[in-house]
């Protein structure tokens, strides 16, 4: 496969069982429950190709075949819509450009995050690519600007090479939560604004700590973009907490050699894979489709 600095590639991590979200995740796959009118995963999905993704690889098992059949055309549904003069409700659910490509490949074991990214690479090869965890959706009703936080991490990508990882600023008392990013330079955090994005080259990352003993208040969101060279770091990386393959670990190791770069993101972020917060944005993203 030819290797490109082009990032046309995604990488959609779908294998987990969504135990914080049972019983819903019971019999349904958590990344098809909905927000408003559409499932999680299809604002995910949106939010990559508006960035220029053209092929999305999809890491799951086989009890997760419904998401493939979601972004796969039904003949038989298309067909009695169109029968019945319901053109525009038939187009509406064949929204898939037809230039994006979906392939689903599954994980096998259950290793973690790492182990799963790292099965995608047969179908992403030596290229750069995005990864976007599905159990986090961007807010999609906010402007246009704050729409571009993976345009821009790919755009940043392409200028500099560095790996970018998507960061936004929490409040103290929950800065234990999350992945912290340790900035190179304490005063960077001096140039954050509310109006636009930014890059910072980062140190490392403290994952869950108190705050006395947290570098910053920038947590992880759920977006990246990595150059291929994560892959051979993953294949390299020992099972740690849990017996997983952290993505961490690799991070770790990639920011040793090559520098990574955060992103501070613009606009918010909700995570649908818990579930007072998945409940919370459930009504909201009903409101704004039904103001609409």
């Amino acid at each position: 496969m030819l290797m490109t600095t082009q990032v046309t590639h995604a990488v959609i991590p779908v294998a987990g069982f969504g135990t914080r979200m049972l019983p819903l995740s019971k019999s349904v796959p958590k990344e098809l429950l909905p927000l408003g009118n559409r499932p999680a995963i299809h604002y995910v999905i949106e939010e990559a190709i508006a960035a220029g993704i053209k092929h999305i690889v999809l890491v799951g098992h086989a009890q997760k075949s419904a998401i493939e059949n979601y972004f796969d055309v039904n003949a038989e549904l298309d067909n009695q819509l169109r029968a019945k003069g319901k053109e525009e409700l038939a187009d509406s659910l064949n929204w898939l450009p037809e230039d994006v490509s979906v392939s689903m490949i599954r994980q096998g074991k259950p290793l973690g995050l790492g182990h799963a990214v790292l099965k995608a690479r047969p179908i992403v090869g030596d290229n750069p690519f995005a990864v976007l965890l599905p159990d986090v959706v961007l807010n999609p009703f906010t402007t246009d600007m704050d729409k571009d936080n993976l345009a821009y991490m790919i755009q940043s990508f392409e200028q500099s090479n560095h790996s970018q990882i998507l960061v936004s600023a929490v409040a103290d008392e929950d800065v234990h939560k999350y992945g912290i990013a340790k900035l190179k330079e304490a005063d960077q955090l001096e140039q954050l604004s509310d109006n636009k994005n930014a890059n910072f080259a980062v140190s490392g990352f403290v994952e869950k700590p108190q705050l006395a003993d947290a570098p910053s208040n920038l947590a992880v969101v759920g977006r990246y973009v990595f150059t291929a060279s994560i892959f051979d770091y993953l294949a390299e990386t020992k099972p740690s907490v849990g017996g997983e393959i952290q993505l961490t670990d690799a991070i770790d190791a990639l920011i040793s050699t090559q520098g990574v770069d955060i992103t501070t993101m613009l606009g918010e972020s909700f995570d649908a894979g818990d579930m007072t917060s998945y409940m919370k944005a459930f009504i909201y993203f009903a409101e704004q489709q039904l103001q609409a």
